[in-house]
């Protein structure tokens, strides 16, 4: 009897509607108490020690899967990365695999995630132009909202990598430079209108060496998969600073990701084309027509309470071409290279991917199920963002979430 490939094996017993099934395979970090951190994939509710089942099943090049990140795997490319993939998908549709796989199963709730790459560069984007329209609203109600350059080009700034951590990490509240409208001077201390950024980050892999570009066809070369991100943000501080250079303490104090990575495999059935882009950028933004957008869905949850839920399909941007751009100068890409598509939002309230649009800077306070309000983030408020995207023949791809809380400035 020939096995059905997109069947797990019996003794999995795994839930055909889960959304961790075979349709998602994440890589992530983990460990278990007394153990190194190493790669792990998960499959429902349980994490494979992916390296000790390679290991156990003679696959030499699963060696990359003990490290304590997943930047050798990354280094790999693109066809090991497809190999990879279709051999879980043997080794967890197989009865013959049981002895390999069963031992090195451990249950999810004896894990501790880690963050899975260590970061090379991280890079920030502002692909949606409903939220660059929400922005230039409320800063610039007198003018054009959205800035000349906008639709010729994606929008980005280079951000930092060594404060980038994983899901569940609490964020200090960050202390700074202030100066309101209203104020003759600027005054120092912690944050008062901290708030989020719902982005999708996406992890990339391979290199190129300095003076060469990654080309819109070719951006799938090195796009490896997917992350949940937040992109904390102090925009009181971001404010007073960002004129002429653009961000920088005002972000560079935390970005949340979640702990697993999906690949962009995973994410075949969520492609979509891009919504018209009007002028046409510049031909090095187009290629043959590769660029694809993403049926990515979120929502975001304040101490319990869902506020809102943004589509990433409405995003103007395509990951291949903000990729595109990153390299068009020549600048390098290396495997954990990060970038994040910018704020996720849309035209109604309900979708708008941060606080500064959803309260519209403060003149519309959020109220909370415990009749609360927030226009901002307060010391203990917990943000969870999760989000899920279409899989093949109705199964659902799992993206997990990224979670966050904040604790007073020090």
């Amino acid at each position: 009897m020939t096995e059905d490939a997109t069947t797990p094996a019996p003794w999995l017993d795994l839930p055909t509607d889960h959304p961790f099934g075979l349709q998602t395979l994440p890589y992530g970090v983990f460990s278990t108490q007394g153990s190194a951190p190493r790669v792990g994939v998960r499959i429902g509710d349980h994490v494979l020690d992916a390296g000790a089942c390679a290991e156990q099943a003679g696959m030499e090049s699963g060696e990359v899967w003990l490290a304590p990140s997943l930047n050798p795997f990354l280094a790999r490319g693109r066809p090991a990365w497809d190999a990879a993939r279709a051999w879980l998908v043997e080794v967890l549709t197989s009865d013959s695999r049981r002895d390999c796989v069963e031992p090195h199963l451990v249950p999810l709730e004896d894990v501790r995630m880690h963050l899975p790459i260590e970061v090379a560069d991280y890079v920030d984007f502002y692909a949606s132009e409903h939220h660059a329209t929400n922005v230039g609203r409320i800063f610039r109600p007198d003018s054009e909202p959205l800035t000349p350059n906008w639709k010729h080009l994606p929008i980005g700034y280079h951000g930092r990598a060594g404060t980038v951590v994983v899901s569940g990490t609490d964020v200090v509240r960050p202390t700074g430079q202030r100066k309101a409208p209203s104020d003759t001077a600027p005054t120092f201390g912690p944050s008062i209108r901290l708030d989020i950024e719902a982005e999708l980050g996406f992890v990339v892999g391979g290199s190129t060496p300095l003076g060469a570009r990654v080309a819109v066809d070719d951006a799938d070369d090195h796009l490896f998969g997917v992350v949940l991100l937040n992109d904390w943000s102090a925009r009181d501080i971001q404010a007073w600073e960002y004129v002429p250079l653009g961000p920088f303490l005002g972000k560079s104090f935390a970005t949340s990701i979640s702990g697993w990575v999906v690949p962009l495999a995973a994410l075949s059935a969520a492609r979509l084309p891009i919504p018209g882009q009007d002028p046409s950028p510049l031909p090095y933004l187009v290629g043959s027509g590769a660029a694809y957008g993403l049926d990515v869905h979120y929502e975001v949850e304040l101490n319990g309470t869902v506020v809102t839920r943004p589509e990433y399909r409405d995003m103007y941007w395509s990951p291949a071409q903000m990729l595109a751009h990153l390299t068009v100068n020549g600048a390098t890409v290396r495997p954990g290279d990060l970038f994040g598509s910018g704020t996720i939002s849309g035209t109604a309230r309900d979708t708008r991917g941060s606080f500064l649009e959803l309260s519209w800077n403060g003149t519309e306070p959020i109220e909370l199920a415990d009749g609360s309000t927030r226009s901002f983030l307060e010391d203990g408020d917990t943000v969870v963002i999760r989000g899920w995207a279409p899989g093949p023949d109705g199964a659902r791809v799992g993206l997990g979430e990224v979670r966050g809380t904040i604790t007073p400035a020090r």
